[in-house]
């Protein structure tokens, strides 16, 4: 039996192996091991640029060493917003290695980038072109017109085939207003601008706001819903509710730290809230399903809907439900069950009939076990020789 076993589990690897993927990608630590580009790749991780890049089936990074990162903080005026759109530009959505670098048809082509891809480009400015030169160089420059081709491959750094390829490049890519980015230091303007004025107003007159502007600078998450949320049903009365309590609904909705919708995604652990405290975790656990992103309190799902601002490190995204903590309303009365779904009552001992004879030429349980296990061990042997029949065509 144990043979038979193994001999299955075996079989539906080596079945399940050519769909399986072959590696998972970090792009962090990978370039740990390349100290030139240690600046890049603390930029990667601060700007959440990496979680991207993860996600991604295919695509090519254009690295730059620390001295052209430096030129590129400075010219981004160290905002870390314009940073990350810089750093999704060198994104590149598609496999270039040297040998087809060098290649290209006609000597030039067009390719997109992580900028363009999150639709924060206007036109096709976001796209990245790449031209063979003469002498043999390959340079890269923005889609805009009247890009330059300050940037230059340099070397290969590695290669993933049709996976990953990191290539180091002169100088960095740019256009005029590469970096120009939202602010989001009106919060309530622009939730009001969303759809979400009356949670302005609350976190307004309960000074909740000032929570989220202290934490703006370390970092800010935050999930407003929109108005109609607040007349759904099963939603609490936020008139009614004590002053404290409805504090906490309102911190509740906002995390401690920075994670765009693309981050989110990679989140397998509950996350922390403003809420918490000592006395009570409030956190929330995100839940995904493909592009769907969704907010589980333990209570009931909100799905985040939309993105307000993203403006490194603070990111205000709209849910379509108020986020209800266990914590506060965990005493919720669960809905009655359906009639149908009622469990049918059990007979009585007076209504219960006698089980029936068995027939004169049944056979007896020991010529049943006999001929159970003779079935079994006939049945094994035919699956054993399927499974080493199947396990060899595999192998070969």
């Amino acid at each position: 039996m144990a043979m038979q076993r193994f001999v299955a589990v075996v079989l539906l690897a080596c079945i399940a192996l050519p769909t399986a993927p072959v590696w998972g990608l970090n792009i962090t630590a990978i370039l740990n091991g390349y100290p030139d580009y240690k600046m890049f790749n603390k930029y990667l991780s601060e700007t959440k640029v990496c979680d991207e890049i993860n996600a991604r089936e295919s695509v090519t990074l254009l690295v730059l060493g620390d001295g052209p990162m430096s030129s590129l903080v400075l010219d981004a005026d160290q905002s870390l917003a314009g940073i990350k759109n810089a750093l999704r530009l060198h994104s590149l959505l598609d496999y270039f290695d040297p040998r087809k670098l060098h290649g290209l048809t006609d000597g030039t082509t067009l390719t997109d980038s992580l900028y363009q891809a999150g639709g924060d480009a206007a036109g096709k400015m976001g796209n990245v072109n790449i031209t063979n030169l003469r002498g043999g160089k390959v340079a890269f420059s923005s889609a805009n017109p009247g890009g330059k081709y300050d940037a230059t491959f340099v070397k290969a750094i590695k290669q993933m085939p049709y996976k990953l390829s990191i290539i180091e490049i002169s100088a960095p890519i740019e256009f005029d207003g590469l970096f120009d980015t939202p602010s989001a230091t009106n919060l309530t303007r622009l939730l009001e601008k969303a759809g979400c004025k009356r949670f302005a107003a609350l976190i307004a007159s309960t000074g909740v706001l000032k929570t989220y502007e202290s934490a703006m600078d370390k970092g800010l998450t935050l999930f407003a819903p929109n108005d109609d949320a607040f007349d759904a049903k099963g939603a609490p009365d936020v008139k009614t509710m004590p002053s404290a309590d409805l504090v906490t609904l309102l911190k509740y909705h906002a995390l401690p730290v920075y994670n765009p919708k693309p981050s989110l995604k990679t989140v397998s652990r509950p996350l922390r809230t403003l809420a918490s405290t000592a006395s009570g975790k409030y956190n929330i656990t995100v839940v995904t399903k493909g592009d769907d992103v969704a907010l589980d309190t333990g209570v009931d799902k909100s799905r985040v809907a939309a993105t307000v601002i993203d403006d490194t490190p603070v990111c205000v995204l709209t849910v379509d439900s108020l986020l209800m903590p266990i914590e506060l309303f965990g005493d919720a009365p669960a809905a009655a069950p359906s009639p149908d779904d009622a469990p049918a009552p059990a007979p009585s001992v007076a209504d219960a009939s006698p089980p029936a004879p068995p027939p004169a030429d049944a056979p007896s349980k020991a010529a049943d076990h006999k001929e159970l296990k003779a079935s079994s061990a006939t049945a094994l042997r035919s699956a054993g020789a399927f499974a080493a029949a199947v396990f060899s065509t595999v192998l070969l």
